[in-house]
């Protein structure tokens, strides 16, 4: 076979196992994105269970990285601590190595049987976790068939006239086959598929043991590197937390290479070239795992010291808006901005909703203060875009329908920031002031119902920008599920106060207070879907009709 043939088998069998990794991410992700989040928030017995949470998310969504993002986010808003991200990230690399000891099992055979179900859940499938189970199954029999098709596309490599030339030189030279190993993990960014990808060449014997070696080391570079590059524009405890990670798994995988290199090891007891690559991969985490978890305090000591924050740019006296009072007489490019000024609406009510939980439990004063000046730019941007579209002339009847549903969805975001600001915040600060405290169940399905809303949030902007019809059947089953949520916190919470739960007795109030305005939240948020279902047929009576299960 052509030896260019040959490659473009090989590329196109690793952009499969990419994409596979992902699928299995993405139907995680979709389906159980709320319990992960409140299992990574909630992490603060040490940081050792931190790092025992991480890896256990990161085994489940096949990777380290998206972990990482998730810490990065909960940094930002205040909710973990620096050292403690650092360890959740130590952890989720051992999570994540395990994954590849699991993949790295001959299951080819199992691919059809996964597909088959899979398959069967994602078509059929009766609610959105079935489905997304479906997608998982698929993603994970698509990483077999990958693995395989690998497999297949470097057979002819074996006879190669150039390959023993490449093979030899990089076997000899092992600071440049480290530094391919992190450069190509880096390219794909996920440590999981450029580790997967070594143990397959090592089972088809084009790769020898000292060469996995050095590739599989560079591979944990490479997987420290991404955080960095992917929280560079983040907030400044989310880049802190990457690079401290980056500190640690970095310099292991370093300290690894050079004790590999140059001192004498039996590695061949780790088993065969793949296995020992597997292998070698597990035990390098497990290692910096062990040494670096008592460092994570005096690392976050270091980067808090030498990665400050930017000086702050100075403020402007009104917020740029992205109302073109130019295009007022075309009413497409009129509606494209008045979109875009809704999207930055919506910004603000994010910015107000995300912290909510933080509050409840600290009672921040001057941030609920600050907060609070926030809601008022949303009235502000609100009136903007109200009176904007008003001003839209010449519109034809579908220019003027989605002006009247922009205009409805600019109402509605006005409201939910009413409803945090005079709801959510008054009862985070009712909670302060009578020092009430929620059962460890009562916090808990409150947390859940938060993370609900703010997946939900996400989901009706996309549906804003888009018009999908998916997307928007999609929002209102969401708000189904959020429908029978609040009707099983409130039957766990009377369950909680039968029973004479005290804390449950004197937060009652404050619990059902805010269970009723996630609701009311996330009611207004599904609104911007009406729209698009009623045209399609989809929506009968405000209800999804029974061609939406059929479609």
């Amino acid at each position: 076979m052509n030896f260019y043939l040959v490659l473009l088998h090989l590329a196109g069998a690793v952009i499969l196992l990419l994409f596979a990794v992902r699928m299995v991410r993405t139907g995680v992700e979709r389906a159980y994105e709320p319990t992960l989040r409140r299992a990574l928030r909630d992490s603060r017995g040490g940081w050792l269970q931190a790092a025992a949470i991480g890896g256990g998310v990161a085994a489940v969504l096949q990777s380290s990285t998206a972990v990482g993002m998730l810490a990065a986010g909960f940094a930002g808003t205040g909710a973990l601590a620096i050292s403690t991200g650092i360890a959740m990230l130590l952890g989720a690399d051992v999570g994540s190595a395990l994954v590849v000891q699991v993949l790295t099992i001959n299951l080819t055979w199992i691919a059809p049987v996964l597909l088959l179900a899979g398959g069967g859940l994602f078509f059929k499938g009766t609610n959105r976790h079935l489905k997304q189970l479906g997608r998982i199954l698929i993603g994970v029999a698509l990483i077999f068939i990958a693995l395989g098709m690998i497999g297949e596309a470097t057979a002819p490599l074996r006879t190669s006239a150039e390959l023993p030339a490449v093979v030899g030189y990089l076997r000899g030279d092992f600071l440049t086959a480290f530094l391919i190993g992190a450069a190509f993990t880096w390219l794909v960014h996920s440590s999981v598929a450029a580790v997967l990808l070594v143990v397959t060449l090592a089972t088809q014997g084009l790769i020898p043991a000292e060469l996995a070696v050095s590739l599989v080391l560079g591979a944990n570079l490479g997987g420290a590197l991404i955080p960095v590059g992917l929280t560079r524009t983040a907030s400044l405890p989310a880049r802190q937390i990457a690079i401290g990670h980056l500190l640690l798994r970095g310099s292991g995988a370093v300290a690894m290479a050079a004790v590999v290199r140059f001192v004498p090891l039996p590695l061949d007891l780790l088993g065969s070239p793949a296995r020992l690559a597997a292998n070698l991969h597990v035990l390098l985490n497990v290692l910096n795992l062990v040494i670096a978890l008592p460092l994570c305090g005096e690392v976050e000591k270091l980067v808090v010291r030498h990665i400050p924050a930017p000086p702050q740019p100075e403020e402007r006296p009104e917020p740029l808006s992205a109302l073109d009072q130019s295009v007022i007489g075309v009413p497409g490019l009129a509606l494209a901005s008045a979109t875009r000024e809704l999207l930055r609406m919506a910004g603000l009510v994010e910015v107000m909703l995300a912290p909510v939980m933080e509050l409840y439990e600290s009672g921040d004063r001057e941030k609920i203060k600050q907060l609070r000046q926030v809601e008022r730019e949303v009235d502000r941007v609100h009136s903007a875009i109200k009176l904007y579209l008003a001003r839209i002339v010449n519109a034809e009847a579908e220019d003027a329908r989605r002006a009247e549903e922009l205009s409805s969805f600019a109402i509605n975001l006005e409201y939910v920031g009413d409803a945090i600001s005079k709801n959510l915040f008054h009862l985070a600060e009712v909670r302060r002031d009578r020092n009430l405290s929620f059962s460890k169940e009562g916090w808990r399905e409150l947390c859940e119902l938060h993370q609900r809303v703010m997946a939900n949030m996400q989901l009706a902007l996309n549906v804003l920008v888009s018009n999908d019809r998916e997307s928007a059947r999609q929002l209102l089953e969401e708000k189904d599920q959020m429908r029978s949520a609040e009707r099983a916190s409130y039957g766990q919470h009377l369950k909680r106060l039968q029973s004479g739960e005290p804390l449950s007795i004197e937060s009652s109030d404050t619990h059902l207070e805010t269970v009723r305005a996630l609701k009311m939240i996330n009611s207004l948020l599904a609104t911007i879907a009406y729209p698009i279902l009623a045209e399609t047929g989809d929506l009968l009576d405000s209800r999804l009709s029974q061609i939406a299960h059929r479609a």
